[in-house]
């Protein structure tokens, strides 16, 4: 059991705490670290589990990284790609589908592609979600390299 920032030890007692509160193991000092960013930015806990699980697969992800008109859950710069974490996707409404639709719209105008993952998907079904991100990062370096 050790830190996945800094590779110190585990107590049990930070293992536990770590555990039930962010579903990563962190040091106290990195697992306060991401409870701000929680608290501040409404960050997901499973953008925080999904970011570790793709560092975890060589991918060098950015938590929480602001693309100049808002803050995206993850971003990965190499393939231009930005993840957010839909928390509450029960019953969409026009206003929020408006919305997505003008952060798309962003974020294409920057050359980047946006997808949208629910978070169940990341609660239950982790590794195949980095599966497939992991495809759709191939998918974008090969369209890189044409253009």
């Amino acid at each position: 059991m050790t830190c996945l920032e800094c590779n110190k030890t585990l107590s049990y007692i930070d293992h536990r705490n770590s555990m039930d509160n962010l579903g990563v193991e962190l040091c106290k000092q990195h697992q306060d670290r991401l409870e701000k960013l929680v608290e501040t930015n409404n960050t997901p806990i499973e953008a925080i589990q999904l970011y570790y699980s793709l560092k975890e697969v060589g991918v060098n992800p950015m938590l929480e990284w602001w693309d100049g008109n808002r803050f995206i859950d993850i971003a990965i710069s190499r393939v231009k790609l930005n993840i957010d974490i839909d928390a509450e996707y029960h019953m969409i409404t026009h206003e929020q589908a408006i919305n997505d639709l003008e952060e798309a719209m962003h974020s294409f105008k920057n050359g980047f592609t946006t997808i949208r993952i629910p978070h169940d998907l990341i609660k239950y079904h982790l590794k195949e979600t980095v599966r497939n991100i992991l495809g759709i990062m191939e998918g974008l370096k090969a369209n890189i390299k044409v253009i």
